[in-house]
């Protein structure tokens, strides 16, 4: 049986044939299409005579699909190949080998002729004629034994995956675009499943994974690897999609050299093409893009979000167009299974990496803040996990794994836990790009043991979803203006509304021109001057009126919106209600737009008692406009792990300056010496 790892470093080796025309990151251009073809070649071998016998048998009667049905049929397999060609005749004419290995590939069922077309693989066939490496690449290919009775799809599988892998770290300015470490997948996969120990060992069982960023497919791939490992009798098939073709194209590839007759790779963008509409997974795993803006796809989204609501993916909010990371999450919870036990429906589980932002980016009433609301408010929410920096290879900000289940465990209910790793990491040996260290398993066993014991710790804290979230109250405080009549004021006034000319000067003439500081009062006495005159002005001529006439001024009168005979409301004075000096009379003024403020109220306190508490004592004309709350909830991760480090005492600095001068003069005088 051949050793997958020894495979590897020979394919490896051949890689150094393309140097030259190619760049290292480059490679895998050439290499993994290559690896893929040798391994489908080796597994069609046994079968490819009669496939080619029925195929000319069968030709000019089935078409497309049914044919490939057929064909695929004798073949044994998910796919066939009806060229007459095989690896070791493509060595027969090397002068045409070009051709023949483009005829090859077309002779391939549609399934994998698209992956190569993904591949992009004909351009690298022309590349690497030119440069005349092409017959000495497949000649070589042709030494590599990779026939099913030496290498199962098991070991095929781990072939691949390693390969991948090896060359996304030497592409590594690039790879954290489809490429997440394996060390965080394995953390993800852990804990994803790590509730579900009774679940997956029943006999027979089988679950259905879902990542919709799936980039290579490593994520896929580690699951499935798990539950190999731990839960050998339990299935899972595995679905995902890209928009990125040469990602989606070695997703694809490995999908079918591991032979996973009921899993599937689909092409597309799944915010704006959902390759997988109205199906329900029992898990998902995704590292959706950091920080990628959705503007190609924000007119789409947006329709959704505003046509179907929560019936569709969208309903919660739509984030800044900058950072479309919580709109994966969203696309991701519309396809939970419901759980309903009684219905032998178990719920679902997620875990999704992003960065710092979605945790606490946008205010009360933004996309951002909606979304986490709908997701805590309904229990979703169920740990965080804080990663070390420097983990990915294209980025070295700080970023966490959100785990959002339907179906959290009793004692899990409405808490939410946080997990900080950001210590458990080891060095590496060499960087990858931005990537400098990487979690050991110890590491990894930490943070699961801290999720699986959940109770409280230096690295880890259990919250109540309420703790996470606040109502953002408008205070405001009157409007106070001041009027004023004078020339300039009433030159402004009449350039915009001569017609008024009389009505003015009746104002002045018979009002004066002594500054009032009751608005209210003075409003009075003019719309009864005006009436009087015959006259009635425009809503839009009165208002223009007052802004032209009078100013702010903190010594002026509030101006009154309304008024009602006192009651016996409690509160009425936080909600905006003032009681006159007598007691019989309650007003609510106008608000200042400029003296407005907000005050963020954790749910755990009373609005009440917190504005009688933090606001009336400091401004005793405020109040807070109650039908202008918003609730909002974000999380600030760093605060709960903040640990206070005391300055040094000033005897201890002071010391070290006088070390330092010490030393300072004990150098300077080596130098003069």
């Amino acid at each position: 049986m051949a050793d997958h790892h020894q495979l590897s470093n020979f394919i490896w080796q051949i890689a150094d044939l393309l140097r030259g025309p190619y760049r290292p990151p480059q490679y895998e251009r050439v290499m993994l299409p290559m690896t893929v073809l040798r391994r489908f070649d080796c597994v069609l071998a046994p079968t490819k005579p009669q496939v080619l016998k029925e195929y000319y048998k069968r030709k000019d009667t089935f078409k497309d699909d049914a044919l490939d049905a057929m064909l695929n049929k004798v073949a044994g397999q998910r796919f066939h190949n009806r060229s007459q060609l095989d690896f070791e005749q493509l060595k027969g004419d090397p002068d045409n080998i070009d051709q023949h290995l483009i005829s090859y590939i077309k002779g391939f069922s549609k399934n994998v002729y698209d992956i190569f077309e993904r591949f992009e693989f004909t351009a690298e066939i022309e590349k690497m004629r030119e440069a005349n490496i092409l017959y000495l690449v497949v000649s070589k290919f042709c030494d590599v034994d990779l026939h099913p009775d030496d290498l199962d799809n098991i070991d095929m599988g781990s072939l691949f995956e390693d390969l991948i892998r090896r060359f996304n770290e030497a592409a590594n300015e690039t790879a954290g675009d489809h490429f997440t470490p394996r060390e965080v997948i394995r953390l993800m996969v852990d804990i994803l499943f790590a509730p579900d120990d009774d679940i997956l060992t029943k006999p027979g069982i089988i679950r259905k994974m879902l990542d919709p960023t799936c980039g290579t497919g490593g994520m896929l791939a580690e699951a499935q690897n798990y539950l190999r490992e731990h839960h050998s009798t339990a299935k899972l098939w595995v679905f995902g999609q890209d928009f990125n073709p040469r990602a989606y194209a070695m997703a694809a590839s490995d999908l079918l050299l591991k032979s996973n007759e009921n899993s599937d790779i689909r092409y597309g963008d799944s915010l704006i093409n959902d390759q997988y509409y109205g199906d329900k997974f029992d898990y998902f795993l995704a590292n959706p893009p950091f920080g990628v803006d959705w503007k190609r796809q924000q007119k789409e989204v947006q329709r959704e979000h505003e046509k179907l609501g929560f019936t569709g993916r969208f309903g919660a909010g739509m984030p800044r167009v900058n950072d479309g990371s919580l709109l994966f999450l969203q696309h991701m919870i519309s396809k939970f299974e419901p759980y309903q036990p009684e219905a032998e429906k178990n719920g679902s589980r997620l875990a999704i990496v992003f960065n710092g932002s979605p945790l606490f980016t946008g205010g009360a009433g933004s996309g951002e803040s909606e979304i986490r609301k709908w997701v805590i408010q309904n229990d979703w929410l169920e740990a965080i996990i804080a990663l070390p920096e420097q983990m990915f290879y294209n980025t070295g900000i700080s970023t966490y794994v959100w785990i959002v289940s339907n179906r959290k465990q009793r004692h899990r209910k409405g808490k939410i836990q946080l997990i900080d790793s950001r210590t458990r990491w080891q060095p590496m040996r060499r960087s990858l790009g931005d990537k400098r260290r990487y979690m050991g398993e110890e590491d990894i066993a930490a943070v699961v043991r801290d999720y699986g014991e959940f109770v409280e710790s230096e690295t880890s804290k259990i919250f109540d979803n309420e703790d996470f979230g606040y109502n953002r109250v408008p205070i405001e405080r009157p409007l106070r203006l001041l009027y004023q009549m004078d020339v300039e004021r009433k030159s402004r006034f009449l350039d915009a509304v001569p017609h008024l000319l009389d009505d003015v000067q009746a104002i002045d003439r018979e009002l004066g021109r002594e500054p009032r500081p009751n608005w209210n009062e003075f409003d009075k006495l003019m719309n009864a001057l005006i009436k009087q005159r015959g006259n009635k002005w425009k809503k839009i001529e009165n208002k223009l009126f007052r802004d032209v006439f009078t100013e702010r001024n903190p010594e002026a009168d509030g101006v009154i919106l309304k008024q009602r005979k006192a009651t016996d409301e409690p509160n009425a004075r936080v909600w905006g209600w003032f009681r006159d000096a007598k007691g019989k009379v309650e007003r609510m003024y106008e608000s200042d737009t400029q003296l407005r403020d907000f005050e963020n109220v954790p749910l755990t306190d009373e609005i009440v008692g917190y504005f009688h508490r933090e606001v009336e004592p400091h401004v005793n004309d405020a109040w807070a406009d109650g039908d202008k709350i918003r609730s909002a909830y974000e999380i600030n991760f760093n605060r709960h792990f903040f640990k206070y480090t005391p300055p040094r005492s000033l005897a201890e600095i002071d010391a070290e300056i006088k070390r330092m001068e010490e030393e300072f003069m004990r150098l300077l005088h080596e130098v003069i010496v």
